[in-house]
């Protein structure tokens, strides 16, 4: 039986992630980036497909755990009928090679440890030749080897395709293990293998904690708002700034169904928020950095820019399946790679248009090629702007007029007008305009439904959608106009135990112009979109209370996933989702700004 989704951690060295559960298992790692084949898929499957965990020999879960403050340096504990243990989990920040390091320390009494690693390279899928260095153990396969070295006295035990390791703790001894990646055909032991555990443990608290140290946020929700923040910083992949939506692939949307998608890479749909959330909360050089990847990125023609990129910037994506994997609790196909590649989205003009706009305003200087950019953008999306299209929600069926691509059509033509301002270049400003003012008026009737008095999904349907929640905050519409207040109110029908799905299901379960089988839960980052607009229409009160539901979803370490499902009280979808974090950074300030956070919140988790 799989851990729940919220069971996981997340440690991470600014390239790779590890996710680590409460029983001490490492059951995810892609090695040596984000969006490399897994050697530990046991998340995915079985432990036959790959794990690592440091645990009392008795095995169950851990008593309590946390970060070390303002840190992504885990602590587990154990208290046993023999005496209580620590393990201390981290991951460097990346010199040269990915270095995952698990410090084991007696606290009291004397506690039997044991540490059992089983790598399966390519997906969980290769087993590898396994062979004594030293005192380390090498696993190689094809072009991947793996080390692990302990620094004190440990028995093997065992063998065949496994490395197990039997040691005992008494209190005040610590013993740390070491696994250590490197590309097989090098000869030599890695760099990290010769650095004292204790050295690297020190260098990885200083980091994370000067890091930490640079949030501006100092309203009520600090805390919340700098484990989001760090949580960021770990999706983040620091040789080209690129950020991920979440490290993990397939964790379903719909137990045992087939919503599993894969989220190791970068979507342009973030763009703006991502952008804004790192500005305002004082990290400019992450801000920078990732608006730097975003133009290497869609670097070429407009009609080829893409939804989701490689942490690269590289634009193939294939999506393949994992047959041998038995998915999540059951939850089939397991996808690598991501077909949403090819989908032709209007709404990422705008959103890679508003990013531009918002880095110019911050003062980030803008290079001068990038406003031949925006022209060349500009004249995609007036060619192209009146076409069916994916949408938001990359849906699998059919395309169509959707109301939120034609906003963000909107915001393009917006944001191309306001940096012409700024910068003092006219260009076609005239066509730019009449092109505003004519999808603003088409959007206001064509995706208006009278009887609902609410925007709607797409043109000609009456299905809600909950990003018309975001119309005020792209300035489409004032928040108090009639109709964002009207379209407010309607988003009680996606209210489902106090969370919002991103759009109702249909009569049958699968949800409007989705193309997918099965029901999902309720989205993080549209319930936060509810927040922010129930704020910006003068409902404070209710918009704090539904703030600190969403807090309070979060795991005991502070991480979020993509949904919640209310009906079962768990988590669903890849995890950490950065959409989430970011969602929930912004709707802080949000409140926070806005007076809504005025009455003493609800004590939330660190």
């Amino acid at each position: 039986m799989s851990a729940p989704i919220e069971d996981y951690a997340l440690i991470s060295d600014l390239e790779t992630a590890a996710m680590v559960g409460r029983n001490g298992a490492v059951d995810w790692l892609c090695l040596p980036r984000f969006d490399s084949p897994a050697c530990m898929a046991a998340l995915l499957g079985t432990e036959e497909h790959g794990f690592w965990r440091v645990s009392p020999l008795a095995r169950g879960p851990c008593t309590r755990r946390s970060y070390e403050p303002d840190t992504l340096v885990l602590r587990s504990e154990w208290e046993t009928a023999t005496g209580a243990v620590r393990v201390t989990d981290f991951m460097p920040p990346r010199s040269e090679v990915p270095c995952l390091v698990r410090v084991v320390e007696g606290l009291s009494g004397a506690v039997p440890m044991r540490s059992e690693l089983q790598l399966r390279f390519h997906q969980g899928r290769v087993v590898p030749w396994i062979r004594a260095v030293d005192r380390c153990a090498v696993a190689v396969a094809g072009p991947d080897a793996v080390w692990l070295d302990a620094d004190g006295p440990v028995r093997a035990v065992g063998g065949g395709d496994s490395t197990l390791h039997d040691f005992t703790v008494p209190a005040g001894r610590r013993l740390a293990l070491t696994l250590v990646w490197s590309p097989s055909h090098l000869p030599g032991t890695p760099a990290p293998l010769c650095i004292p555990a204790e050295t690297l443990l020190k260098e990885t608290r200083d980091f994370w904690r000067l890091w930490s140290g640079q949030c501006r946020y100092e309203g009520p929700w600090r805390d919340a708002v700098l484990r989001s923040l760090i949580t960021l910083k770990a999706l983040t992949y620091a040789p080209t700034g690129g950020i991920v939506a979440a490290p993990t692939t397939s964790l379903p949307g719909c137990i045992g169904g087939e919503r599993n998608w894969d989220h190791r890479y970068c979507w342009l749909r973030d763009s703006t928020l991502t952008l804004s959330c790192l500005l305002r909360s004082g990290y400019r050089d992450e801000a920078s950095a990732w608006l730097d990847w975003l133009v290497r990125a869609i670097a070429g023609d407009p009609a080829d820019l893409q939804t989701v990129y490689g942490v690269g910037g590289q634009r193939l994506l294939p999506e393949t399946e994992a047959p041998w994997l038995p998915g999540y609790e059951g939850s089939r196909p397991v996808r690598f790679g991501n077909s949403a590649m090819n989908q032709f989205q209007l709404d990422v003009y705008g959103e890679v248009l508003d990013a531009l706009c918002l880095s110019l305003r911050a003062g980030i200087p803008m290079a001068a090629h990038v406003w031949g950019l925006v022209e060349a953008l500009m004249g995609f999306v007036q060619r192209h702007w009146r076409e069916p299209d994916q949408g938001l929600w990359q849906v699998r069926g059919p395309a169509r007029q959707f109301v939120h691509s034609k906003v963000m059509a909107w915001v393009a033509a917006d944001r191309a007008l306001r940096m012409g301002q700024l910068l003092g270049r006219n260009g076609p400003s005239d066509m730019w305009r009449a092109m505003r003012d004519e999808v603003h008026r088409q959007v206001c009737r064509e995706g208006w439904d009278g009887r609902q008095r609410s925007f709607v999904q797409s043109y000609g349907s009456s299905a809600l959608d909950a990003s018309a929640l975001l119309m005020p905050r792209l300035g489409f519409l004032p928040a108090l106009d009639e109709r964002v207040l009207g379209t407010v109110r309607a988003m009680r029908g996606l209210n489902h135990g106090g969370f919002v799905r991103r759009y109702a299901p249909g009569r049958d379960g699968v949800p409007h112009a989705d193309g997918a089988n099965g029901a999902e839960g309720t989205f993080v980052a549209c319930t936060l979109w509810y927040v922010d607009a129930l704020a910006a229409t003068g409902h404070a009160e209710q918009a704090r209370e539904s703030f600190e539901r969403v807090l309070a979803i979060r795991n005991d370490v502070g991480l979020l996933s993509e949904q919640w499902d209310p009906d079962a009280g768990r988590q669903l979808g890849n995890t950490p989702q950065a959409f989430s974090h970011i969602a929930l950074v912004e709707t802080a300030f949000a409140l926070t700004a806005s007076g809504s956070a005025a009455a003493p919140p609800r004590r939330t988790r660190a």
